[in-house]
């Protein structure tokens, strides 16, 4: 097939994979209202045009953490990713090294760091707070050895939210004949990821935490091993515990107010990532890019602050950096890719998304990414102009 939006790519991912992988990837918390009002309210903004402006020379060039990127991208930590094709960590790692743009490894990914880091640049990583202090501590070593370079450190998962498609899909049903009769049938229907990932790509474990933590060598339970294992009590002063592990920086991911963002500031967070967890989490939450401008307003460039959540295209990711944010994440797009095509279909998102970025740069006048601000932003689903009371800030 014909393959010219991210949307092309999630048709792909959907055919190739067993539903219950699919719905995984796809699906939010309840009855998805955060997940829709994501991509709603992203689409609902509307660009400025401007004419004459001398776009021959465009730059899409930035830095985050002192390391350069061909473009403020950073592909967003996904759980189970070397279920979606064979070892996929490491291929969308190296496609993300190809394309000049962090990648971000889960803490719950099928590869772990050592495999990520062999195969591509060391990975940002992912953790939560996890129960076992000595192994989370022994984690951060690994990493830190490992040459990562960022601690992504997310914050807003104290409990799963209910996700009733996986529910429905058999994914996360309650264990049984019927549950496994179920997963068989749904993976028997799709002969071609079976032979790429079911056999030819094992182990199929938690690679970062089943050396140290035995319940976690299988999947059979996930989302039961993730209600036992994360840490409901944690506070901000567990970022100090963080910090004695970790001197490298450390960015807070889940930030949907700006009270919180000032919280994480003050306990020595080096980033910020507006994110509610694609929807994932709390249903009848803000989208993100609804909060992003009040957030980079409270920050005041203290911090590099990233934004990520229903981010499908280039104009996405400009309308992002308008309303105040230094670089987008993205997190479904790749895994689409991933899905459908390996290492190869997250190269080809990358290069949309890039290609996308400077047609919407070109078209609004803007010459360098790095200048982009709310003056590229004409109206907020009919709120008219880029200055009004909810939407100060920019950069």
């Amino acid at each position: 097939m014909t393959l010219t939006t991210i949307h092309d790519h999630r048709d792909r991912a959907r055919r190739r994979l067993p539903r219950y992988l699919f719905d995984y990837i796809e699906g939010g918390a309840h009855e998805e209202q955060t997940l829709e009002a994501n991509v709603v309210d992203l689409r609902r903004i509307r660009f400025r045009q401007r004419v004459m402006r001398d776009v021959s020379q465009i730059s899409t060039r930035t830095e985050l953490f002192g390391v350069p990127m061909s473009m403020p991208l950073v592909l967003s930590p996904v759980g189970l990713a070397g279920m979606y094709a064979r070892r996929g960590e490491a291929q969308a790692a190296r496609a993300a090294q190809a394309a000049d743009v962090p990648f971000c490894l889960s803490s719950v990914s099928v590869c772990s760091i050592g495999e990520v880091s062999r195969a591509a640049t060391p990975p940002w990583f992912q953790l939560y707070m996890i129960k076992d202090r000595a192994y989370m501590r022994e984690l951060l070593q690994h990493a830190d050895a490992q040459g990562c370079a960022v601690l992504v450190f997310t914050v807003d998962l104290p409990v799963p939210a209910p996700r009733h498609r996986d529910v429905r899909s058999g994914f996360s049903a309650a264990p049984g004949l019927r549950r496994f009769l179920k997963l068989a049938r749904d993976s028997a229907a799709h002969p071609a990821w079976m032979w790429d990932v079911l056999l030819r790509g094992k182990p199929h474990s938690f690679g970062n935490f089943a050396p140290g933590i035995a319940e976690a060598s299988a999947m059979k339970n996930f989302g039961a091993w993730v209600g036992r294992n994360y840490e409901q009590g944690l506070s901000w002063d567990d970022i100090a515990w963080i910090r004695s592990c970790w001197k490298r920086p450390i960015v807070i991911k889940g930030i949907l107010d700006p009270d919180d963002a000032e919280l994480a500031i003050d306990a020595g967070a080096d980033g910020l990532v507006v994110s509610n967890h694609g929807g994932r989490q709390l249903d009848g939450g803000p989208s993100t890019i609804s909060v992003l401008p009040s957030i980079a307003a409270r920050v005041a460039g203290r911090v590099p602050v990233l934004v990520d959540g229903g981010i499908r295209s280039g104009p996405d990711m400009l309308k992002a950096l308008a309303l105040g944010a230094q670089a987008c994440m993205i997190g479904r797009a790749w895994a689409y890719g991933l899905a459908g095509g390996g290492g190869g279909g997250v190269a080809h998102v990358l290069e949309l998304l890039r290609k996308e970025l400077r047609t919407a740069m070109a078209l609004t006048g803007c010459t360098d990414v790095r200048a982009a601000g709310p003056d590229l932003i004409a109206s907020f689903g009919g709120e008219t102009g880029p200055s009004g009371p909810d939407h100060a800030g920019g950069r």
